[in-house]
């Protein structure tokens, strides 16, 4: 093998600083929106099951969504937060409450300055 031949292949090609890193996805926020049909234990179950938060977080995001109207229950990439809104979405009624005829209500939002 020549020598240029061979410098030529030991050579690593150059690469931008784009291309070196992966491209991050832009975090959305899951909200969960207050309403009177369901009950703080409708609320602190769907969080731990769909969630994965224990009884003592999903009770203060309970009471924070009770007070202020609405609560951020996770930050996370916009598909994963679509699949966590449907799922509250598809969660179903609240059945210790006889007037809830349905889910609780999320959406998503971008989280600003990202």
């Amino acid at each position: 093998m020549s020598e240029n031949l061979a410098a030529a292949v030991a050579k690593p090609v150059s690469e931008t600083k784009d291309e070196k890193r992966p491209q991050k996805q832009p975090p959305y926020h899951v909200i969960l929106w207050n309403d009177e049909d369901h009950t703080y234990t409708y609320v602190i179950a769907m969080l731990m099951e769909l969630f994965g938060h224990t009884a003592e977080k999903g009770f203060q995001l309970a009471e924070e969504v009770d007070t202020r109207g609405r609560v951020i229950v996770l930050t996370t990439t916009r598909e994963h937060a679509e699949l966590k809104r449907d799922q509250i979405h598809a969660y179903g009624k609240d059945s210790l409450i006889d007037r809830c005829i349905g889910s609780m209500w999320a959406t998503i939002e971008a989280v600003p300055g990202e």
